[in-house]
C-alpha cells in the first residue's frame, strides 16, 4: 500500500516543480497581484475627478464628489444622539492639562480618548491627532499623546514608538504646549479598541473581511469615527470651531486628508508620509500589494471614480499640507510627484495655490522634529490669518 501511494506523490511534486519553473504567464497570480493587474489599472479612468467630470462649477463638483465618496462608505454606524463626554482622569502638564475622557463616537460605540487643553480661557485652535498604523496595534492614541496613570509596559511602549516614528516627541503634547486643544482616539483595532483576544496581525484581514460580508468596510468606519471626532471637538466650548485642523503621520496622514475631504468642520489639514497614486502603488514591488495594513485604508469601489489625489482635492481650497520623503520605501517618489502635480493643478484652478503646501524631504518614513515645527508653523500661519479676516 505504501508503494502504491508513494508514486502518485512523487508525480505530484514533480508536476508542482515543473509549474514553478515554467514561464510566469502560466500563473494567475504573481507577487500577490493578478497577472492582468496592468489591464485593471488601465480601466481606471477616474471619471469623477475634477477636470474629468462634466461638472464645471467647482463647489458643485466637490459636493458631488463628496457624495460619491460617502456613497462608497455605506452601512455605517449612526451618529450619536449626544456625545456625553465624561472626564475619567487628569494630569497637569507644562502649560496644559491632559485629560482621559470617554464619549459617544456613534450610537453603537462609546470610546476612550485623550484630550489636551491649554491653560487659559480660550477659545483655542484645535487639532484632531490621527495615529499611524505601523503594524503596531497595542497602542493607538498613545502614539500621539504621552499616556499617564497606565501600566509601565504601556508607557514604555509609547515612549519607544515616539522615538521610532516621531523623533522622541509626542506631536499631541507638542501642539498642546503651543496653545492647541488636542484630541486623540484609538482607531478600531488599536489600543483600548483592540482585539479582546489580544494583538494579532492577521486579525486585521479577518475584521476587514467581516465588515465587507456585512455590506460595509473597516476603512470607512475608521474614517467616519474621525469625522465624529472632529464634530465632537468643534462642539467643545473652549474650542474655536473656525480653527479646527487635523494632522497625522503614515496611516494617520491618510486619515487626515480623507477627513478634510469628508467634512468642512476641518478648516486645515496636514498629512505626513501618505500620498501617492494607485498606478504607482499597485505594482509588483510596493508594500501596498501585500494587503495587511492596506485593509484599514480601503473604501470599496472608490477607485472606479477617484484616485487618492482626486479624493484629497475635495478639500480644496482649504489650507492643506503634504510632506513625503525621498527615502520612504512605502511611497515611491515618482508617485508622490504625480499626486502632488494633480493636487497642485486643482488648487491653482481655484486661485488657491498658496493654500497647498507640498514638500519632499530628504527623509525616510519618519516625522522628525523639524517637520513637526514646520507643520505647527503652517497651522499657526493659517489660523492667524483667519483672525485678520
Amino acid at each position: 500500500m505504501k508503494r502504491i501511494l508513494f508514486f502518485p506523490i512523487l508525480v505530484f511534486f514533480s508536476y508542482v516543480q515543473t509549474i514553478a519553473q515554467s514561464d510566469t504567464a502560466s500563473y494567475g497570480v504573481i507577487k500577490n497581484m493578478p497577472v492582468f493587474y496592468e489591464q485593471l489599472k488601465h480601466q481606471l479612468t477616474y471619471p469623477m475627478a475634477w477636470g474629468n467630470s462634466p461638472i464645471q462649477d467647482f463647489e458643485e463638483w466637490r459636493m458631488k464628489a463628496r457624495e460619491v465618496l460617502i456613497e462608497c462608505m455605506q452601512n455605517l454606524a449612526p451618529a450619536p444622539k449626544s456625545f456625553e463626554m465624561k472626564i475619567i482622569d487628569t494630569e497637569p502638564r507644562d502649560g496644559y492639562e491632559a485629560r482621559k475622557i470617554e464619549w459617544n463616537v456613534s450610537e453603537w460605540c462609546r470610546i476612550p480618548a485623550y484630550l489636551l487643553v491649554p491653560e487659559g480661557e480660550g477659545p483655542f485652535p484645535a487639532i484632531v491627532m490621527l495615529h499611524d498604523h505601523g503594524a503596531h496595534f497595542s497602542i493607538g492614541k498613545e502614539k500621539m499623546v504621552r499616556p499617564f496613570h497606565v501600566h509601565p509596559e504601556v508607557l514604555a511602549d509609547a515612549d519607544d514608538w515616539a522615538m521610532r516614528c516621531y523623533d522622541s516627541q509626542y506631536t499631541g503634547d507638542y501642539f498642546a504646549a503651543n496653545g492647541y486643544v488636542v484630541l486623540a482616539i484609538d482607531a478600531l483595532f488599536w489600543g483600548e479598541r483592540g482585539r479582546k483576544e489580544g494583538v494579532n496581525y492577521d486579525g486585521q484581514q479577518a475584521i476587514a473581511s467581516n465588515f465587507l460580508q456585512m455590506g460595509s468596510s473597516w476603512g470607512a468606519f475608521i474614517n467616519m469615527d474621525d469625522v465624529r471626532s472632529t464634530e465632537f471637538l468643534s462642539s467643545l466650548p473652549f474650542v474655536d470651531k473656525e480653527k479646527v485642523g487635523c494632522l497625522g503621520f503614515s496611516m494617520g496622514a491618510y486619515r487626515s486628508w480623507m477627513l478634510s475631504a469628508l467634512t468642512d468642520c476641518v478648516k486645515a489639514s496636514a498629512s505626513i508620509c501618505w500620498m501617492n497614486t494607485t498606478d504607482c502603488l499597485m505594482s509588483l514591488t510596493n508594500n501596498q500589494n501585500k494587503g495587511g495594513s492596506a485593509y484599514s485604508m480601503i473604501i470599496p469601489n472608490l477607485r472606479r471614480y477617484l484616485d487618492y489625489p482626486h479624493t484629497a482635492s475635495i478639500a480644496c481650497p482649504k489650507p492643506t499640507l503634504f510632506f513625503n520623503g525621498t527615502q520612504d520605501k512605502l511611497f515611491p517618489v515618482e508617485g508622490v510627484k504625480d499626486a502632488y502635480a494633480t493636487m497642485q493643478s486643482v488648487w491653482r484652478s481655484q486661485n488657491a495655490a498658496d493654500c497647498l503646501v507640498t514638500k519632499i524631504w530628504d527623509e525616510k518614513h519618519f516625522f522628525n522634529k523639524e517637520m513637526q515645527k514646520e507643520t505647527l508653523d503652517f497651522f499657526n500661519r493659517w489660523f492667524h490669518r483667519l483672525n485678520k479676516e
